[in-house]
């Protein structure tokens, strides 16, 4: 059986167990790998996603489940539903937490996530949005690249 582990950064580990002290959580093993999972991650995560890598590491899906609820509960990271009703999980960052607010595009055919975090609103839109009220998240849909049959 081959051996499975995480790559560890030592100065990585240390930045998030200070984080982790900052919102006054214990900085436990698992915690740890979460946290590296979500920093690694290019779009959000479920708690099946972290489940397939952290179980076979020894971590149990409970667990793993436990430390989401308790790192989202400590604004270390977001927690986001895309329409589908399965919760998926974001790093957050500590000196920009609006950052975390950012569009997201689901394709409708296969379910893939992407972040839009470039995406960039015209004044007319931004104006009409505050007509309406404080808008929270943003979700667009449709095919991506590899779904997409129109033609070109």
């Amino acid at each position: 059986m081959a051996d499975r582990t995480l790559n560890v950064n030592p100065n990585e580990v240390e930045e998030i167990r200070q984080l982790l002290r900052e919102r006054k959580i214990r900085a436990t093993p698992a915690r740890i790998s979460v946290m590296q999972q979500l920093r690694a991650a290019t779009s959000p995560l479920t708690h099946a996603d972290l489940a397939e890598t952290l179980v076979p590491l020894g971590f149990d899906k409970a667990t793993v489940f436990r430390n989401l609820a308790d790192l989202t509960e400590a604004d270390l990271i977001s927690r986001t539903e895309l329409g589908d009703h399965v919760w998926r999980f974001e790093i957050r960052d500590p000196d920009n937490p609006e950052s975390s607010n950012h569009p997201h595009f689901v394709c409708v055919d296969c379910g893939d996530v992407r972040c839009l975090d470039d995406m960039t609103f015209t004044a007319g839109s931004r104006r009409k949005a505050k007509d309406i009220g404080s808008i929270t998240e943003i979700l667009i849909k449709g095919h991506c690249r590899e779904c997409d049959t129109s033609p070109a």
